[in-house]
């Protein structure tokens, strides 16, 4: 089996996950903060070793900011619906998923401005000038992703950021697709919200997300409830990071999203880049030598994720990926990718595209064997 559905979930994950998740259920798995005896105790412990782990992965400079959550989908419903009210103008692109595009129309019946800018390129990239062109004194937020769920386009963060700053607005990025593919830095990048999965780029199990809240923003929180401290306040403690964690988290989640970034650590974000771009290179060159293919890609290479989407002409998305997981056993993704904007920008909307998206533990000789197989099918149209 080839499995290249990683922009939904990295499988599989470092066998180190498998096993701290393992343990620490056999060993330590109390309730993280509620009690004082030892399984307690040492649930908190591992809690706050991902946390500063987190942290350290995007330079946050309070570990204490870094909230677990449940997945990138909660963590941008806490930096949306905790910033955002009524009269409030918020700007944001047109490949946005649906984990941002669906609350802020939600906000939107509440009052909210909602301001989708259109791209400046085929492939959607959203010019810095035309964002601040876009902006006025009702504008509060400016958020985007870092990169397209749908075909791999990385937007310049960096440059988003700097204007906002400037403007002194809150910017929040959805980093779902990048967090621990590629470098992120929240005080470069002058990023006050930051939204990301724990199971994707991370190598953590599924249920499992962070929120960065830097020191600019003040969020209401979504849910109240027990945090393990400040147990005699009938109100929510105001401290982070218990405002925004009630209830008991998922720690053994936890625990194995702390291994997967331990293994990024260990692996070195620099050969994980190189081995992400070597697979891309290979990807998009294969593929653009498939007579029927079209390929949505970033128009400049340097800004491309490894997440690419095409589709082969003759055949809707849902049977070439029928075709290679049933006839090839290769596993990719088809269809609309939670992303309807995102395909009416790049005009695959409704039918969406097939996506193919390597993770680090692909190979190349896998990206070869795929190639192969969408050239057999592309031919077979041909006869």
């Amino acid at each position: 089996m080839i499995y290249l559905d990683n922009a939904a979930t990295s499988w599989p994950k470092p066998e180190s996950v498998y096993q701290t998740m393992d343990e620490f259920l056999r060993t330590r798995g109390g309730n993280p903060g509620r009690s004082g005896h030892s399984l307690a105790l040492a649930a908190s412990r591992m809690i706050e070793e991902t946390r500063l782990l987190v942290a350290r992965l995007i330079n946050a400079p309070d570990k204490d900011r870094v909230i677990f959550t449940m997945n990138c989908t909660d963590s941008l419903n806490l930096g949306l619906k905790g910033l955002l009210k009524p009269g409030d103008r918020v700007i944001t692109g047109c490949l946005e998923h649906n984990s941002v595009v669906r609350p802020l129309r939600k906000l939107e019946g509440q009052g909210v401005r909602v301001v989708m800018l259109s791209p400046t390129s085929e492939d959607g990239f959203i010019s810095p000038r035309d964002l601040e062109k876009a902006l006025d004194r009702e504008t509060r937020m400016v958020v985007m992703n870092h990169a397209s769920n749908v075909n791999g386009l990385i937007q310049p963060i960096e440059e988003y950021g700097a204007i906002a700053r400037r403007h002194n607005l809150i910017f929040m990025v959805d980093a779902a697709q990048t967090a621990g593919k590629y470098p992120l830095d929240v005080q470069t990048s002058n990023i006050d919200l930051l939204a990301f999965s724990g199971h994707k780029g991370l190598f953590g199990p599924p249920g499992t997300g962070a929120l960065y809240i830097g020191e600019r923003v003040d969020l209401d929180s979504l849910r109240e409830g027990g945090t393990g401290t400040f147990s005699e306040l009938e109100e929510q403690p105001t401290e982070l990071p218990y405002k925004f964690e009630s209830g008991t988290i998922n720690s053994v989640g936890i625990a194995g999203l702390g291994a997967g970034v331990k293994y990024i650590f260990r692996e070195g974000m620099q050969t994980i880049l190189a081995h992400a771009q070597s697979l891309t290179d290979r990807l998009l060159e294969g593929l653009c030598r498939i007579s029927g293919a079209t390929v949505y890609k970033a128009g400049d290479s340097s800004r491309q994720a490894p997440t690419i989407s095409f589709n082969l002409k003759g055949f809707q998305p849902g049977e070439v990926g029928a075709i290679l997981d049933q006839a090839f056993d290769i596993k990719v993704r088809t269809g609309l990718h939670c992303a309807p904007l995102a395909h009416r920008t790049l005009g695959t909307f409704p039918s969406g595209t097939i996506r193919i998206s390597p993770g680090y533990l692909n190979t190349l000789e896998e990206i070869d064997f795929c190639l192969q197989a969408i050239g057999k099918i592309a031919r077979a149209e041909a006869i």
